[in-house]
């Protein structure tokens, strides 16, 4: 098949149980269209382009891609392939393989795509790239008709093929157990040691207005109060247990959160912590 060679990043996909194991080949890194995310919010917001209003929900909703039925046969999507359009117009997305990026036009019951600009990496399964390879061709035919009912989408192209999707909900702030990925500092992410992966983690309690976890190697609790975008953490109350060098190093990273004023992001079902001086940590809700 032709590659596409536009020049995007990679846009950060959220999380998703995939029983897929998709061997992948880099053929080159891409420069990405922003991606608006929320800030103290569940849900997201922008502030570039513009949409006509929709007469369904179909706009800030993240959408994953169930099937695609095209001259009367239906495919199975990969686990990967989702669609989300922001209330501004921006898209996002993955193929099955690659993430995409486009603009949207919402009038009434149709949805109109713009030219979208991909990544480019070659996928080891071929059913991967062939479904691809047609939901990017539906995607960019046209206007497609959109029918939004019990958490369902389909959308339909003058030529009758169908893409079904289905609703995904965004994890809250609370009760969710957000799994560390990265430490950051300004828009550099740095993804955590192998030792520590999958150890460290929080979790917000709402009513007791507590934060307590993982640090990696210990466990840790914390007074937690969240208002407009912020949360302020008072001081760590941690075992004393030590661990391998590693694990202490990302340790003593995750103990600079607290007893400070953070600012928390979520996008979707990622989430990122900030303080005041850029530094802070990346994650992802489990399950």
């Amino acid at each position: 098949m032709k590659l596409r060679r536009d020049s995007l990043e990679p846009l950060r996909r959220p999380t998703r149980p995939s029983g897929m194991d998709k061997q992948r080949l880099t053929l080159t890194a891409l420069t990405l269209l922003p991606l608006a995310v929320a800030c103290g919010s569940e849900s997201g917001s922008g502030s570039v382009g513009t949409q006509t209003p929709a007469s369904q929900p179909v706009t800030g909703i993240h959408w994953n891609v169930d099937s695609l039925t095209t001259d009367g046969m239906t495919i199975t999507a990969p686990d990967d392939a989702f669609l989300r359009i922001a209330e501004n117009g921006k898209v996002q997305g993955n193929y099955g393989c690659n993430d995409f990026g486009a603009t949207a036009t919402v009038e009434g019951d149709r949805v109109d795509f713009g030219k979208a600009e991909s990544t480019v990496t070659a996928c080891v399964q071929e059913a991967a790239m062939s479904f691809e390879e047609s939901f990017s061709r539906a995607l960019a035919g046209g206007a497609l008709a959109a029918d939004v009912h019990d958490g369902e989408l389909t959308l339909t192209t003058d030529d009758g093929d169908t893409v079904r999707l289905s609703e995904e909900k965004s994890a809250g702030l609370y009760g969710t157990k957000w799994t560390v990925t990265a430490l950051r500092d300004g828009s550099a992410a740095k993804p955590l040691p192998e030792e520590a992966k999958d150890k460290a983690w929080l979790t917000f309690d709402e009513k007791a207005g507590t934060v307590s976890g993982s640090l990696g190697c210990n466990q840790v609790s914390a007074k937690a109060t969240v208002r407009d975008g912020h949360i302020t953490l008072g001081a760590p109350e941690a075992t004393r247990k030590m661990c391998d060098g590693s694990l202490m190093d990302t340790e003593q990273s995750l103990l600079k959160l607290f007893d400070s004023k953070i600012e928390y992001r979520i996008d979707h079902r990622d989430i990122t912590l900030t303080r005041e001086n850029g530094e802070g940590v990346s994650g992802v809700a489990d399950g």
